[in-house]
């Protein structure tokens, strides 16, 4: 699984993006916002406040998506980020970065900013995407982003839905349901319980099933000062895995609707900007 393919990854979308003002007359602007639909998110704000856009945003289109950074297990966690990146001298993680300087654009301090963020905890542990809508924006960000964050141009890919895969391997098809063996986790050895979905190797001819937890012990034998994997070898298969390609397949079967992730996103954007 190579995210820096670009492929849009199955389950729940969160992305903290940037907005650039075309508006001659606010030309240079820019407008950090989160969302779950990128395509009707920056229709809204064009569209002005009675559409759904932002007060900021309202009454100074039109304002191009160019740049979202994606991959979040959460809302909350995007809107830490979001928030982070709207107010950094506010935000203990960022007292290093200076602030504006006289002659610095916008545009330019929110790179200097972001750059900085995907350098910093907890955000560089996460598996994200910096992806670049506007090809013709893009610039290089100094310091450069993590090994493990791919960059990425171009609108983002359909994404995919698909069931998650059994518990149970299907070894025997004949085997009655009543008489199906428990499926145990392949690190800990304990019996996987309904509630407590196994993560699996996506990798094909792969019986890996195990608890989160056990395998991200497993992960995190090399960094044990740190609480999140990055990636690790499957000990099933022994192929490489990012650890946020296994939650985003986890989700895969328990993902919510898409209605309920926008109305949550405009129930955000509504609190934050009273």
């Amino acid at each position: 699984m190579d995210p820096a393919k670009g492929a849009a990854r199955p389950g729940r979308f969160f992305g903290v993006y940037l907005l650039y003002c075309l508006n001659p007359r606010h030309r240079g602007g820019v407008y950090v916002g989160f969302t779950v639909n990128p395509a009707r998110r920056v229709q809204q704000h064009n569209g002005g406040r009675k559409k759904g856009g932002a007060c900021r945003t309202s009454g100074r289109g039109p304002w191009e998506m160019v740049l979202i950074v994606h991959g979040f297990p959460s809302a909350v966690a995007a809107l830490r980020f979001e928030w982070a990146w709207q107010h950094p001298h506010a935000s203990r993680r960022l007292a290093h970065v200076g602030p504006r300087l006289r002659a610095e654009a916008a545009f330019a301090f929110h790179l200097r900013v972001l750059a900085h963020m995907l350098r910093a905890p907890p955000w560089a542990r996460l598996p994200l995407t910096l992806r670049w809508l506007r090809a013709d924006f893009s610039r290089d960000l100094c310091p450069p982003p993590p090994p493990h964050v791919p960059l990425a141009f171009g609108p983002l890919p359909p994404r995919a839905s698909a069931p998650r895969r059994p518990a149970v391997p299907f070894a025997d098809t004949q085997s009655e349901p009543d008489q199906a063996p428990e499926a145990c986790c392949s690190v800990c050895g304990r019996v996987l319980k309904d509630e407590e979905g196994p993560l699996c190797c996506p990798y094909a001819g792969c019986s890996l099933r195990a608890h989160m937890i056990c395998l991200a012990g497993e992960f995190l034998q090399e960094e044990p000062g740190q609480l999140l994997p990055l990636e690790g070898q499957c000990p099933g298969c022994k192929n490489s895995l990012l650890w946020g390609d296994l939650i985003w397949l986890y989700h895969m079967g328990t993902k919510e609707e898409e209605e309920d992730l926008e109305l949550e996103e405009e129930h955000w954007t509504d609190l934050l900007e009273t």
